[in-house]
């Protein structure tokens, strides 16, 4: 039951329901009870639960079937501000689980106009690596990876190591990246090979990474499962 304070009604059914989850009694995945028995269970009105089920679905903690019910969202186990630069692997290391690779191909291909314009130069042939990182054995990111052929000529696709650390070992050290974001919904071939509820969305990152000397270097397309993966930004108010 709700107690009462001096607080709207909505916000301590949230807090009730966020509690509820912390301690247990909801997990991940779990349907909540229907409307009409959560109201009288915590003592409000339909109209006040569903006040806060709303905002519980805008902050991602619950999702909401329409005909089916409501649901515990699965919480995002790693997160990372985006101003910070980390490889896949030290994201997945940092969130306490095992990263892994599973590649999909690895080919030379001839650089497109995009690939000129974005490499700055008349660039030769491109390095492409499209891989699946994992955690714990669990798919999560799908990344397709674009780099120049001569500076990575030694390239072994199946050594389970971070592009970073391979570029590292070239004598080539990311510096920055210029990063794009973008969400999308269901995709219908990443979706199925990150093995994807029909509900959960993508958070796409593309970026081109650039090295100390001021030379872009690698430029990468990353699909982050957006219930794994938790993206956020300090910003400072300017004067």
């Amino acid at each position: 039951m709700i107690k009462s304070d001096s607080r709207p009604l909505y916000l301590q059914v949230i807090d009730k329901i966020k509690e509820d989850i912390e301690n247990g009694h909801y997990e991940t995945g779990q349907r909540l009870p229907s409307e009409f028995q959560l109201s009288k269970q915590l003592g409000v009105s339909r109209a006040t639960l569903r006040e806060a089920l709303r905002m519980l679905e805008d902050e991602s903690v619950v999702i909401r079937r329409h005909g089916v019910g409501t649901f515990i969202n699965t919480r995002p186990l790693f997160t990372s501000g985006i101003e910070e630069l980390f490889s896949v692997t030290d994201m997945i290391t940092r969130g306490k689980r095992t990263p892994g690779t599973n590649f999909l191909s690895s080919s030379i291909v001839p650089a497109t106009e995009d690939d000129t314009r974005r490499f700055q130069d008349e660039t030769g042939d491109l390095l492409a690596i499209e891989r699946v990182r994992t955690a714990d054995g669990e798919p999560v990111v799908y990344c397709l990876d674009k780099i120049p052929h001569n500076m990575l000529p030694d390239y072994v696709s199946h050594e389970n190591q971070s592009i970073f650390t391979h570029l590292e070992k070239a004598g080539i050290t990311i510096s920055y990246a210029m990063t794009q974001i973008e969400p999308i919904g269901y995709h219908e071939t990443i979706s199925e090979i990150l093995n994807c509820e029909p509900e959960t969305a993508l958070l796409v990152l593309k970026q081109m990474h650039y090295d100390d000397l001021e030379r872009p270097v690698l430029y990468s397309i990353n699909y982050f499962r957006a219930d794994k993966f938790k993206f956020h930004v300090l910003r400072k108010r300017v004067f």
